[in-house]
């Protein structure tokens, strides 16, 4: 594995992702932000846990199409519309209904969640990007 996840003494216990992750190899992978879109034009969920569930897996198939994969990722950034800590439980929903699926560990990669008032067009709710280092 080229990805190595820390979580140093003295940092934040129990955060549902890793807080350090040390990526040994000679090329990255820099997956662009990835919404809930479906590749045959299929309505998007307007719920935050099912447009994370299926922004997720857009940014699997970004991932596969450089012979990448989420034990490859170093860094995770999720911007989420309108946030307030009260959607915690309604995400991480989202985030564990594809995490089997996808590969994605438990915790997760270094991740940072940033509120944004609006993404690019209206009804997106989550916007994900990924960084990931192979051999």
């Amino acid at each position: 594995m080229t990805v190595t996840f820390l979580n140093p003494e003295g940092m934040l216990p129990g955060a549902p992702y890793h807080h350090v992750a040390v990526g040994t190899g000679t090329r990255q992978v820099h997956v662009a932000g990835q919404v809930a879109h479906t590749p045959d034009g299929s309505p998007v969920p307007e719920d935050l846990a099912g447009q994370v569930a299926l922004a997720l897996r857009n940014v699997a198939r970004g991932l596969a199409g450089a012979g990448a994969g989420f034990g490859d990722v170093v860094r995770l950034t999720f911007y989420v519309t309108g946030w307030q800590q009260e959607k915690i439980g309604e995400f991480m929903a989202g985030v564990q209904s594809v995490a089997g699926e996808l590969g994605l560990p438990t915790p997760m990669p270094p991740a940072s969640l940033i509120g944004v008032e609006i993404l690019f067009e209206p009804g997106v709710l989550v916007e994900i990007e990924a960084t990931a280092v192979l051999d």
